[in-house]
């Protein structure tokens, strides 16, 4: 299809302006490039749970099972991007602080998202009965969510902290990054938002064929 060839054209183009163009950060240097790459799949994994929760509400109201599907697919893919937001900083965390973990409060926090989620996948893997763990799947995710902002959001700004805060915007909200530091990150968060959605759908087709085969067996 021909947006696969655009998005692989696009996706090319970035990852080489983002070696080419300016370090977002001329204070961190040119470990500061991993923005490009680690605040998207953060975003990411954001969205996705999002998603999940939104997908777990509408199973709950409809009682409709590809809802739940929906939500269990959006968990998986965002707890994937979650993983992949916690290596990209601990790669960055050990050529920066030469060391790649050192519960740092965004780090304990994301830790902690993982650990939540985590549960989510426990939870349904311990339930037989469809409807059963669907239900208190759909309400789990829920409640699962409401901490993403917290933990995400809030929580690394409690205290002090050796990530960076302004690499995107000041305390003024005001973006610090430059024209062409600006475009590569906003074209790379185009970007990886639409490969999640075209895994999402990849995903959801297959999960759709697979709960087919087993209703015919």
């Amino acid at each position: 299809m021909w947006w696969k060839s655009l998005l692989f054209i696009g996706i090319s183009v970035m990852i080489v302006f983002s070696y080419v163009t300016p370090a977002p950060n001329q204070l961190i240097g040119e470990s500061s490039r991993i923005l490009y790459y680690h605040v998207p799949q953060a975003w990411i994994a954001v969205l996705a749970f999002a998603m999940s929760m939104v997908f777990s509400i509408r199973y709950l109201k409809h009682r409709v099972i590809i809802e739940d599907d929906r939500a269990l697919v959006a968990a998986r893919l965002g707890f994937l991007f979650c993983l992949l937001a916690t290596i990209t900083g601990s790669i960055f965390a050990k050529v920066t602080w030469l060391s790649f973990w050192n519960w740092d409060p965004r780090e304990t926090s994301i830790f902690i998202l993982l650990l939540i989620y985590g549960a989510y996948f426990a939870l349904r893997g311990a339930l037989e009965a469809e409807e059963r763990r669907a239900t208190l799947a759909a309400v789990y995710s829920i409640f699962a969510f409401l901490t993403v902002p917290f933990l995400i959001f809030v929580l690394p700004r409690l205290q002090a902290s050796l990530h960076p805060t302004d690499a995107i915007v000041d305390a003024n909200l005001e973006f610090t990054m430059g024209p062409e530091v600006k475009l590569v990150f906003f074209s790379s968060l185009v970007l990886f938002t639409a490969v999640f959605l075209w895994m999402y759908f990849l995903c959801i087709r297959v999960q759709t064929l697979l709960r087919k085969r087993f209703e015919e067996t």
